[in-house]
């Protein structure tokens, strides 16, 4: 089909057209474009103006609003919808509501589980009708393991927090097991209740330690500190017997002292002077043989 355009003014008239061509004519009245079109039959008309309407937005204009009660457990919400939009347009609405994602989520509708694509109206949804929201069970299930993971992670991070108070104390602890062992160990004598007092104090930290319900790297924290303080308490027993040894016998000094005394005798024997000598005896041998009866 060929269209020309042309441009008249309001004071003439649109040109005669020729029966075996249809083409398409514009004119021009007082500032208004007019869309004209010529039939089979040679008419001459303004053309229609087709209008395009989105279906998805036109059929929520057009359709009214209905009250939706939906039941979730011992909660109960109320949500406006358009009368003919789906059941999983019902989902998004009810997804701000409950805080479940719409995949999470199963509407019940007269006994029976309602598909997504299903709409509300070709399935008897009314305004004020009653709906059953269910969450599915794999999504419960899925939330019940990411709380358990959750609460593990929280004992967990308790309980290296709480190993790590422990050590704090232990490390002011092990100074004083250090001055203690320097003191000992240069000369001075302590007090047996100084030794008392320093074990009692890392043997609380030692109970407390086993007071602490730890798994994973919490656990290994606390074996760690565990076999610190038993390593200290053994240190101090070691200082504590070092410090009753008496002056001089201990484990660094068992050099043994030993004097000779020299005792005279009247033999002369342990005098520095030697004895008189003795004559020693000659014997006299003979081959005079007696004989016997």
């Amino acid at each position: 089909m060929k269209m020309k355009r042309i441009s008249l003014s309001s004071s003439k008239r649109a040109p005669a057209t020729n029966n075996n061509n249809n083409y398409y004519m514009m004119v021009k009245e007082s500032s208004i474009s007019i869309d004209w079109e010529v039939r089979p039959g040679g008419m001459l008309v303004q053309k229609r103006q087709e209008k395009i309407v989105d279906s998805s937005s036109s059929s929520s204009c057009s359709s009214p609003m209905i009250k939706v009660k939906v039941s979730h457990g011992c909660n109960h919400h109320e949500v406006n919808v358009p009368s003919q939009s789906t059941f999983g347009h019902l989902k998004g609405v009810l997804a701000s509501e409950t805080g479940l994602e719409p995949k999470e989520q199963r509407l019940i509708f007269r006994g029976k589980e309602k598909e997504d694509e299903e709409c509300l109206h070709m399935e008897g949804v009314k305004d004020m009708s009653k709906v059953i929201l269910l969450e599915d069970p794999a999504s419960t299930e899925r939330k019940l393991q990411e709380m358990q993971r959750r609460q593990e992670d929280i004992i967990i991070a308790k309980a290296i927090e709480s190993v790590s108070n422990v050590r704090t104390q232990v490390d002011k602890l092990q100074q004083k097991v250090v001055d203690l062992e320097r003191t000992v160990c240069g000369g001075i004598k302590v007090e047996d209740k100084e030794f008392v007092v320093l074990t009692e104090l890392l043997i609380v930290q030692l109970l407390e330690l086993d007071s602490i319900a730890a798994d994973g790297e919490a656990k290994v924290q606390r074996r760690i500190e565990v076999q610190r303080v038993q390593s200290y308490v053994d240190k101090i027993d070691k200082i504590k017997a070092r410090n009753s040894a008496p002056l001089g016998n201990d484990a660094n000094n068992n050099a043994v002292s030993v004097t000779t005394k020299w005792e005279p005798f009247e033999s002369g024997i342990g005098s520095f002077t030697s004895p008189t000598p003795f004559k020693l005896s000659t014997t006299i041998i003979t081959q005079n043989w007696e004989l016997f009866e």
